[in-house]
């Protein structure tokens, strides 16, 4: 942009902040300095424009909000028209026994041409514009908005809530969820506000019949002692005088309060009003029976036939060319989408933005087919709703797309672009899983469920009934998919984690606790450390979901010295009540697997040997202490429990690392992660020789003996 034009736009930006406080000028000055007959014309034909130019726009607007300023444009029409009618009743009152021109020639044709120069017919045309402005449309106006101010700011809250619940599910980001919250203030604060300025509207109708009644009495009572008129030529000097000023003023009232009364019983639309209404007129089924009840009417005897049978062949036609319109717009082909140009790579062919990713062979298109329903569709919503709530975070979208690759029933789940699971589904039939307590056999295809690995057949829906009687669980395919999705998505959450999830958990958090998290980060930590501690914790299975608890325990573990690792064990010790309560409920003891206090030694002298390293127990040991663990957890795992591991701080993350593989849902948990008080329940001392140990203990900080021992 040159220097010419930023001085023009200085400039111009200048001159349109200068209008309002100008024209406020302006109305002041009609107040109470006299003015002449030609600025009176130049008033009222301005007063016309605008409240001409006023109702258009608000004809076009497609919603109410597009048109906003118009409670404040309506205040300053009104004083416009106001300051008309001080100015004009100054010079009636002063000039008028020169002549119907005194004030102006806008008031004069007013008061001859629209009434004929009969003051009588000027009094009714002036009651009837009245009646229609005050008792109809303004009041109409001024009830609706006041319901709508009424409603508008009892669903305010509800509108709220509604964003924040969109805004959590990952159905907006936070820039669209702050203009959608500007937006519902607006329209509260538009619709209180209409709800003020209609009484403009109903005091300038009442206004109008005072200056009138003013006009006329001031103006015999001066004619008649002033001027020396007879009492008849008083009357109708002043009346036509006081008539054509009042008419010049309530016809822009009239088109204002058109205005208004549009603006607030407009319905939100993508068109303008005029489109809106066309559109919802434009059926040929209504018009028919228009044209049919208006030609019955024509024939009838002594009704004007030749005006009622045009109204009747006008509507038929409408309705004709109406249906004729609708049939060549069905008869239409869609358009066919332009070839792509095979020379053209775009950024979008090499690389794939989702995270989460479902291929699918040809075979199992009819489950996300929308035609069919597409269960499994709903079925991957269900799961990412759930998931959301109970990790902490919002789950991405799942992309769901077909791969020629693959075999027609096989499907491969990806996270990351990174193959964590696959298999093969039957569409066409269903999954009987072996319970384990059968009471017959049902023939099938043999196969493994995915998700827990049991014994499973596929048969068909015939044979459904039969695999419930002999035991089985019986799944369709959309199930079978959706609980395998489910498992891998929660083994990997970590995955799914990264800044800008740790970011919106922090914004979100800001808003209930603004001092915490201004303490976390920038300062304490940033929000690169905060991230990766995230996902440390995701990765061991501990949710997100009181990310405020986590955050006082990040701020109270933060030292500036500490590692990551040492960071993740210190919060972990702050928030092991939130570890326990996802195990076992409140009142009921923790089964835990203790390491005998000779094999605690050896690991912790491996930790301080091996240091940093990511393995540091020796592979024979690890192989042993492996074997030793999963043995013991068998009787407890066949008992569908949930228990944990526990060590020493020291060894807790080597062999957390250690047993992830083998046993994927067990936590391994250190001695200072147990709160103090909470029963625990000793099923398994791993090493050393057995010794009998009370069943229900709170949790020493040395090593316990327990009621088994395995080698």
């Amino acid at each position: 942009m040159t220097p010419a034009q930023v001085k023009a736009k200085i400039w111009t930006n200048a001159a349109k902040g200068a209008v309002l406080p100008v024209a406020t000028l302006m109305v002041v000055l009609f107040m109470m300095v006299p003015v002449p007959a030609f600025m009176l014309d130049i008033g009222f034909i301005t007063n016309i424009m605008i409240s001409l130019a006023v109702l258009m726009v608000a004809l076009n607007a497609a919603k109410p909000l597009d048109f906003s300023s118009f409670p404040t444009v309506l205040l300053f029409a009104t004083l416009l028209r106001l300051a008309l009618n001080v100015a004009s009743t100054r010079v009636v009152l002063v000039q008028g026994h020169e002549g119907s021109d005194a004030a102006g020639h806008v008031i004069e044709a007013f008061g001859h041409f629209l009434i004929g120069g009969d003051y009588v017919v000027g009094i009714f045309v002036f009651a009837i514009l009245m009646i229609i402005n005050l008792v109809v449309i303004t009041k109409g106006a001024g009830r609706v908005s006041e319901v709508s101010a009424r409603f508008t700011l009892d669903a305010l809250p509800g509108k709220q809530m509604a964003i924040d619940a969109d805004l959590n599910a990952g159905l907006m980001t936070p820039e669209e969820a702050k203009l959608r919250r500007r937006e519902v203030a607006t329209e509260a604060d538009f619709y209180g506000s209409m709800d003020g300025a209609s009484k403009f509207v109903k005091g300038d109708a009442v206004a109008g019949i005072l200056i009138l009644a003013i006009n006329i009495v001031g103006g015999i009572i001066l004619g008649v002692v002033s001027h020396g008129l007879s009492m008849g030529d008083a009357a109708q000097t002043y009346i036509i005088l006081a008539i054509g000023d009042a008419l010049v003023a309530q016809v822009p009232a009239l088109l204002l309060s058109i205005a208004a009364a549009a603006i607030v019983t407009r319905v939100g639309s993508e068109d303008d009003l005029g489109n809106q209404i066309t559109n919802q007129f434009g059926s040929g089924r209504a018009w028919v029976p228009v044209a049919a009840i208006l030609g019955f009417l024509g024939i009838l005897p002594g009704m004007p036939h030749f005006i009622i049978l045009s109204a009747a062949a006008i509507a038929g036609f409408i309705a004709w060319q109406l249906r004729k319109t609708a049939q060549a717009k069905a008869a239409e082909p869609e358009p066919m989408p332009e070839p792509a140009n095979p020379a053209v790579i775009e950024w979008n062919d090499v690389s794939d933005g989702a995270i989460l990713g479902l291929e699918i062979g040809y075979g199992l298109i009819s489950l996300v087919d929308e035609r069919k329903g597409a269960p499994l569709m709903a079925r991957i919503t269900g799961i990412r709703r759930q998931l959301s709530k109970e990790l902490g975070f919002v789950v991405p979208m799942v992309r769901v797309k077909d791969n020629l690759a693959l075999e027609p029933n096989q499907y491969r789940i990806t996270i990351a672009g990174v193959v964590v699971g696959e298999d093969e589904i039957y569409p066409e039939d269903l999954l009987a899983l072996d319970s384990g307590a059968l009471e017959g056999v049902v023939s099938g295809r043999e196969a493994k469920d995915p998700t827990f690995g049991l014994d499973a057949v596929w048969i068909s829906p015939a044979k459904r009934s039969e695999a419930v009687v002999a035991g089985y669980t019986v799944v369709d395919p959309p199930t079978v998919v959706a609980t395998h999705l489910n498992q891998l998505i929660a083994m990997n959450a970590s995955e799914m984690f990264g800044l800008d999830e740790a970011r919106k958990l922090l914004d979100n958090l800001k808003d209930a606790a603004p001092q915490l998290v201004d303490g976390l980060t920038p300062g304490a930590l940033s929000l690169t450390q905060i991230s990766a501690l995230c996902r440390a914790l995701l990765s061991e299975g501990i949710a997100l979901k009181d990310f405020r608890r986590i955050c006082e325990a990040m701020v109270d573990a933060a030292r500036p010295d500490m590692s990551h690792e040492q960071l993740v064990e210190a919060v972990r010790q702050r928030i092991g009540s939130l570890i326990i309560q996802g195990l076992v409920p409140v009142k009921m003891p923790l089964p835990v697997i203790t390491l005998d206090g000779d094999l605690e030694a050896l690991l912790a002298q491996a930790m301080r040997v091996a240091g940093d390293a990511r393995h540091p127990i020796e592979p024979a040991l690890a192989n042993r202490i492996i074997e030793s663990v999963v043995q013991a957890a068998r009787p407890i795992m066949g008992q569908a429990r949930n228990f944990a591991i526990v060590t020493s701080p020291v060894a807790r993350r080597a062999l957390a690392r250690l047993f992830k593989p083998h046993l994927p849902e067990t936590p391994v948990l250190s001695f200072l992660e147990i709160p103090d008080g909470k029963g625990v329940e000793v099923v398994a001392v791993v090493g050393g020789e057995q010794r009998p140990a009370p069943r229900h203990d709170p949790l020493p900080r040395e090593p316990v003996s327990g009621r088994e021992r395995v080698a």
